[in-house]
């Protein structure tokens, strides 16, 4: 019986094939691509390896990638919103800003867990999610589950049934954790496909397998820092996305999928790059700046709390060390009166934006 006799969209698929898949994954077009975006990739890394504080730039990172993650399941927020939102010491009304928040908190706490355990695990999946959803869901265990177009059609029924989804994903985790001798970014292709398929959670499996793609290029050594955002190119190219992940399950065609994740490594790669190089020189023109303007305003640390994220406020510089309150609110005050910084009140508080970084981030070419 082949693999089309199987399949029924209505059905749950639980005849999932296993993994490594039952297919030639390794075709020339696909090892030409991995190639040129391993490349890129390696490029991204290098640069990364090289700036002074490579950490320096991965919460706004995150944010941008939490809020493009959450696009694709059409939660929407904007850039200034989630910005000020996480600087604001105020209570977050906006649902959509909640979620995005609690998205890049669970992609930290991926991250976190790979420290002290450098596996990706069905534990760690289900950490994720329950920290997506702020709850504590766990792997789905009532029947039912299917997935529909915007027109309400189904067009996927997952497995079903905790101890076979559980069963996938023994064998999706001894896949992505045994050493093979698939590439790396084939490897990842795949298992994303696969974690998607399975489907194992009730809601949050698109968010929670988006970052085990990050998570991937931490553990396999392709970016030892993984700042890159790799959502907004899912949600640019979503019907692609989609079609592509259905013709793996309805014809078992992997080839114009791995090359799609693999133009999505290698764009990716290439924007971050290109944006990195904006921000760190945005941030050697401003230091000079203030050196000349504002020289006993001006510190290394300063400039780095500045180009952390586009909103600072008073006591981000007090627990930098930068002053105390009243002298940290002089240099804020200083910044502004010579167009560094732009103030604005946000509930009782006063933040002060950066423009320049933020018109980076908000540039999408």
């Amino acid at each position: 019986m082949n693999l089309m006799t199987r399949f029924d969209k209505k059905i749950p698929y639980n005849e999932l094939p296993l993994l490594p898949p039952k297919a030639d994954i390794e075709t020339k077009q696909i090892l030409r691509k991995a190639i040129s975006a391993g490349r890129s990739l390696a490029q991204l890394n290098g640069t990364l390896l090289n700036l002074p504080n490579p950490t320096l730039f991965l919460d706004t990172i995150y944010l941008q990638e939490a809020k493009a993650s959450s696009e694709v399941e059409n939660i929407i927020t904007t850039n200034d919103e989630l910005y000020k939102s996480l600087v604001a010491d105020r209570k977050i009304e906006n649902t959509a800003t909640k979620e995005v928040l609690s998205y890049k908190e669970a992609l930290w706490l991926g991250l976190e867990e790979l420290k002290t355990k450098p596996f990706i695990t069905t534990n760690l999946c289900i950490k994720i999610v329950q920290c997506i959803k702020q709850n504590s869901a766990s792997i789905r265990n009532t029947p039912g589950t299917t997935l529909s177009n915007p027109q309400g059609e189904i067009i996927y029924t997952p497995p079903s049934g905790e101890s076979i989804i559980r069963e996938k994903l023994a064998n999706l985790e001894k896949f992505i954790n045994e050493n093979t001798t698939i590439d790396p970014l084939i490897k990842m292709a795949i298992l994303h496909y696969q974690f998607e398929a399975i489907h194992p959670f009730s809601d949050g499996n698109g968010r929670t397998g988006r970052i085990l793609l990050i998570l991937y290029l931490k553990i396999s050594g392709l970016l030892n820092t993984p700042a890159i955002y790799l959502s907004e190119y899912i949600f640019k190219n979503k019907n692609k996305y989609y079609k592509c992940l259905r013709d793996v399950t309805e014809k078992n065609e992997w080839e114009d999928y791995i090359i799609y994740m693999m133009d999505m490594i290698e764009e990716t790669s290439n924007k971050g790059l290109k944006r990195l190089r904006k921000i760190t020189l945005a941030m050697e023109e401003t230091a000079n700046e203030i050196k000349k303007k504002l020289p006993r305003v001006y510190s290394k640390d300063l400039i780095e709390i500045l180009f952390r994220l586009p909103y600072t406020k008073r006591q981000y510089m007090v627990d930098e060390n930068i002053g105390n309150l009243k002298t940290v609110g002089n240099y804020l005050m200083a910044l502004e009166e010579n167009g560094f910084l732009k103030s604005e009140k946000v509930g009782k508080e006063k933040l002060y934006l950066n423009q320049k970084l933020i018109e980076i981030l908000e540039n999408t070419d």
